[in-house]
């Protein structure tokens, strides 16, 4: 596809609203606007504005009116895409959208593809590709974590750090390859000492962003929590409580949540999606044998199990709730498992006693009174390392980069080895070529079509 001719694509949200924006971006799109729009000051030429103004007046075209309209001009290079830019605020009716756009497709430019604008960006140095990549999770970002966390990629963070450093191996890879151009005389331009250096900071730096994707991971796609537990012991009132909204049917009958129910919330900037599941226990009915069978694929998926019981039921079914927490924590030893007593309001404070003294880990919560909810959701976060976060370290989210990370460091240990064998200076330079490739596809310097297609393929139409 060529990039060169002038593109169209509305910039707002689909439908109708106050107002929308119609986006052209092209070496014409200025030209193009200029023969369709009818200044309120006599005599205003749009190509003889200054870039980064703003004009008001119509879309006319044979004497057709078709809007009033604001035209936002922003001339190449700077613009988003580097490229002149043209921005037409008009009212957001589907039906005065789709005419001015289909008056510009007919004068010359063509619907843009799904991130072209941002491609180009890309193409022409506006953006690096990690940054272009932030675009979209920023677009997608749903709570105050993974907001900030674009935000700080889209403006740099990380590919300045990953830029560093492969600017720094660059120039030790340079003087590396001028030894092979003077092998015979036995030269070495490399300071081996410094080198080494270099390799251990760059093993530190790639360790510390690869461990960050796990937290990274999280913040962007959400924590799935699963709430489990016997029939009628609260889960589908705890889910509620915490949504604060009444999402899940309560009801005195056992089994009355037969499918798992989901929903996310954000807790302190982290996206949790709560999956209340059915009860699990032995049960004749097939629809319920069903629901029982989903809740354990759901613990599966999830990252963090709550395992709820009747504080009431303690008495009697103590020795039965302790073989079902060692099941869970057996077969899923890596998983948080939170252990909470709910419906604490129902019983005395010899019963709360008890309950301590047998299982230290467990939490007390009365999901109808919302007595321990605000503990639980501290203790959620506290599953998580946010630390870097709040110190605004940078955190890899995307798992291209993470791939990319790994590689990188793969080759770094194969440096670092060969320097501490003595390998020769060819030796060591193929190791650094490929590990420079890896820094090199994080930031798009080393790219090529069908990775381009495969990122902007997922942004919306119109960035």
């Amino acid at each position: 596809m060529t990039h060169q001719d002038t593109i169209v694509a509305l910039a707002t949200a689909s439908g109708s609203g106050a107002i929308a924006v119609i986006r052209l971006s092209g070496e014409d799109a200025i030209t193009m606007v200029d023969t369709c729009f009818k200044s309120v000051t006599p005599q205003k030429s749009l190509k003889n504005q200054a870039t980064h103004t703003i004009h008001l007046g119509h879309i006319v075209e044979k004497k057709r009116i078709y809007d009033e309209v604001l035209v936002s001009i922003f001339k190449n290079p700077n613009s988003y895409t580097g490229e002149n830019v043209v921005e037409i605020s008009c009212h957001g009716s589907l039906y005065i959208q789709q005419e001015i756009m289909q008056l510009f497709l007919q004068k010359g430019c063509r619907m843009a593809t799904a991130g072209e604008f941002t491609l180009r960006a890309f193409l022409n140095g506006k953006l690096d590709l990690s940054q272009a990549e932030a675009v979209a999770d920023l677009i997608a970002s749903d709570n105050e974590a993974s907001h900030q966390v674009a935000m700080q990629q889209m403006r740099g963070g990380f590919s300045s750090e990953i830029a560093k450093l492969r600017e720094e191996l660059l120039n030790f890879a340079s003087l590396i390859e001028l030894e092979l151009d003077f092998a015979e005389e036995d030269v070495e331009f490399a300071d081996r000492s410094q080198f080494k250096e270099l390799i251990e900071r760059i093993t530190y730096v790639l360790k510390r962003l690869i461990d960050s994707f796990a937290v990274g991971n999280v913040i962007k796609n959400g924590i799935p929590v699963a709430i489990v537990g016997e029939p009628n012991v609260g889960k589908s009132t705890l889910l509620n409580a915490l949504l604060n909204e009444e999402r899940a049917i309560v009801s005195e009958i056992a089994g009355t949540t037969r499918d798992t129910i989901e929903d996310e919330i954000a807790i302190g900037g982290i996206g949790f999606r709560f999956i209340d599941t059915a009860g699990i226990r032995d049960t004749d009915d097939v629809v319920e044998t069903i629901g029982i069978k989903k809740t354990f694929e759901k613990i599966d998926q999830a990252q963090v199990v709550i395992y709820l019981f009747d504080a009431h039921d303690f008495k009697e079914q103590s020795s039965v709730l302790k073989v079902e927490l060692e099941k869970i924590k057996n077969k899923y030893p890596q998983k948080p498992l939170l252990v909470i007593a709910n419906k604490i309001d129902k019983v005395d404070d010899i019963l709360i006693s008890k309950i301590q003294s047998e299982i230290p880990e467990i939490k007390l919560l009365s999901a109808k009174t919302g007595f321990g909810v605000e503990q639980l959701t501290n203790s959620l976060l506290e599953l998580i390392n946010t630390g870097a976060l709040r110190n605004n370290e940078t955190i890899v989210t995307n798992s291209r980069h993470y791939d990319a990370l790994l590689k990188a460091l793969e080759e770094i240990q194969k440096v670092k080895y060969g320097l501490e064998t003595g390998l020769s200076g060819d030796l060591l330079a193929i190791d650094i070529r490929q590990a420079l490739y890896h820094f090199g596809e994080i930031t798009g310097e080393i790219t090529n079509d069908d990775l381009l297609g495969n990122i902007f393929a997922n942004f919306c139409i119109g960035k």
